[in-house]
């Protein structure tokens, strides 16, 4: 070994260590999202075995309500929900609570016709954060926290084209730091409250009055650095005369950061992205459905030299449910996306005083898709399913012409993840790859290194071992057409299925896949992986949860496909589940979600 490599060894393994413990002595075991501002999901302790349900809490009692009101949209009972990870400190955890009241629709499902009901109303329901602490093996109310939290409009109408998020409600979710918990509050706010009494101590306003109004909402989880130091996004919606996603541009929007002596600074993200264009620009990339012809000119692109209509770009601001991550070396990463154009969007990375790093585009960085991810069709063929025209540029993207780009969806809970040689990686939708998206890869100057073939709805984690790590991930095959719905046979989806988990070297190659084989009439092909966020515990057991029902702990050692689990647990059938995250406590104890319940599971 050379001395340089060495050097480079040690290096990233204490990188490794500042990942797996990542913490102060004021941080809980279990902080945030993705356990800790890495977002690795990674724990230096092993997981109890999965031998029995110790918990079974209902923390969000309008379920059945949410999932009837999208049987006319999905064509069935959907729970288009995002959750927040379950947070751990010692023996006691914290969880959201619904409660307020939900507003069913009458007939169901008429909030996609713009009814204010169902997800159209979400402002009427109330979130709340519950302490639980364990006594004599159940878990106990200790107190709840009030907030004034709500999430952005849903503010969907399909008479007018108005998509808004499509009833997929956001993420609240609080943290841990400081020895206190910090609740996101309406306005931007941020609660400062007690653990041990459950009341408020500072309410952190980081906002001017003209900005800190009901338009302004706290966007995503907080994030918590190994300092104390809080970050989230926020963003300021313009909610009057006409609709904030479809015909109003974003007003404001911001990365906050807040010191553990409650000091709040800003900045916008007009600053952080000074290259994107002008919100007012409408040159900003379409795609060949605003050609309005209803997929006449499949398969696309229309011919080899097709270029898209432009449209207007809109103002930068974040996804609506991404936590920034922070890097041991405290550069602060978070995402960013035009309001109009969702593949108009960036990597960025800031420093601790709020200044830019760096900002790296997301837009034509792929180049699988024509001839690689779908096939080009032989002359004179127009009928082939999921095909390109023949001619077409290999690589690229069937509905632009060009390079495939991120297409970043506010119904996504993607979060960045930083890899221990500096790295980061975060979770895309695209226009091509049959709903499955694209991981991206960006070393830690910004540069583009490479992408996997799946990064909807996931935030990867972190597998550190023997001097490298591996990355896992969900990798689902949805029963899904390429990259077109018209009624032609170019749209033909693709069966459903088959389902893994897959763990990845650094360099984004599989190392092994586990697949979901819980077969029955309805699911020949197995269920799909409803976990969004992965654990990993120090006996490099890999946590997940399925539609099926099941918590499963995945073992090591395993080269291709395998479908022996080390453990599974059974614990609620949730069809339609929302995708949700895991945590493990200090003491093993495995938090896990499924149809609005948490279960902790141990022996």
């Amino acid at each position: 070994m050379t001395r340089s490599h060495l050097a480079a060894t040690l290096a990233l393994l204490a990188v490794s260590l500042v990942l797996l413990t990542g913490f102060n002595k004021e941080q809980a075991f279990w902080s945030q999202w993705g356990r800790n501002a890495q977002h690795t999901g990674m724990v230096d302790v092993p997981a109890q075995p999965l031998d029995t349900k110790l918990a079974d809490i209902v923390y969000d009692d309008f379920v059945n309500q949410e999932k009837a009101e999208n049987k006319l949209l999905f064509g069935e009972a959907v729970l288009s929900a995002h959750y927040q990870a379950t947070l751990v400190d010692g023996d006691s955890f914290y969880m959201v609570k619904k409660d307020g009241k939900y507003i069913s629709c009458k007939p169901l499902g008429y909030w996609i016709y713009g009814d204010h009901c169902g997800p159209n109303a979400w402002n009427k329901i109330q979130w709340n954060v519950v302490r639980y602490d364990w006594k004599d093996g159940k878990p106990v109310p200790a107190w709840t926290f009030w907030t004034d939290w709500k999430p952005e409009p849903n503010a969907t109408d399909l008479r007018f084209g108005f998509v808004g998020l499509i009833g997929w409600e956001p993420v609240f979710h609080p943290a841990l730091a400081n020895g206190y918990l910090y609740v996101p509050g309406a306005a931007g706010t941020v609660w400062k409250v007690d653990k041990t009494t459950g009341k408020s101590v500072a309410h952190i306003q980081p906002f001017t009055k003209s900005e800190n109004a009901t338009n302004t909402f706290v966007s995503g989880p907080l994030t918590a650095d190994n300092q104390g130091r809080l970050y989230y996004n926020a963003i300021k919606l313009n909610t009057f005369d006409g609709n904030p996603w479809n015909e109003n541009d974003v007003a404001n929007a911001w990365l906050v950061k807040v010191t553990p002596d409650d000091k709040p600074a800003s900045v916008t993200f007009k600053t952080l992205v000074p290259d994107a264009p002008p919100p007012n620009s409408t040159n900003c990339p379409g795609t060949f459905f605003l050609l309005g012809d209803n997929g006449a000119s499949l398969p696309w692109p229309p011919t080899p030299t097709s270029v898209p209509p432009t449209e207007l770009c809109g103002a930068q601001r974040p996804p609506m449910n991404v936590a920034p991550a922070v890097a041991p070396d405290g550069t602060i990463y978070t995402i960013s996306v035009a309001h109009f154009d969702l593949m108009v969007s960036y990597l960025i990375a800031v420093n601790p005083d709020l200044t830019l790093k760096w900002d790296s585009s997301m837009q034509n960085r792929l180049t699988d898709g024509c001839g690689t991810l779908l096939p080009i069709a032989a002359q004179g063929v127009d009928n082939e399913p999921n095909s390109c025209r023949f001619g077409t540029t290999p690589g690229v993207d069937p509905t632009t012409n060009a390079n495939g780009s991120a297409d970043l969806e506010d119904e996504s809970s993607a979060t960045p993840t930083v890899l221990p040689d500096g790295s980061v990686l975060y979770g895309v939708t695209d226009n091509y790859d049959f709903g499955r998206g694209h991981l991206l890869h960006f070393d830690s100057s910004g540069n583009y290194v490479n992408a996997y073939t799946f990064g909807w709805d996931s935030t990867a984690g972190v597998y550190t071992h023997d001097g490298t790590f591996s990355v896992v991930i969900k990798d689902n095959h949805y029963p899904a057409a390429a990259y077109c719905s018209f009624s032609n046979p170019v749209c033909t989806p693709v069966p459903e299925g088959p389902y893994y988990v897959s763990q990845l070297d650094s360099n984004l190659n599989i190392e092994w896949s586990f697949k979901s084989t819980t077969i029955n009439k309805n699911h020949p092909n197995g269920y799909e992986w409803c976990v969004n966020a992965p654990v990993i515990d120090s006996k490099a057991l890999v946590y997940v949860t399925s539609e099926d029902g099941h918590v499963y702990s995945l073992p090591q050692g395993h080269k291709g496909v395998f479908t022996k689990p080390h453990q599974k647990i059974f614990l609620l059938e949730a069809l339609g589940a929302a995708y949700t995250p895991l945590s493990i406590g200090e003491d093993g104890k495995v938090y896990s979600q499924n149809d609005g319940h948490l279960f902790v599971i141990g022996q």
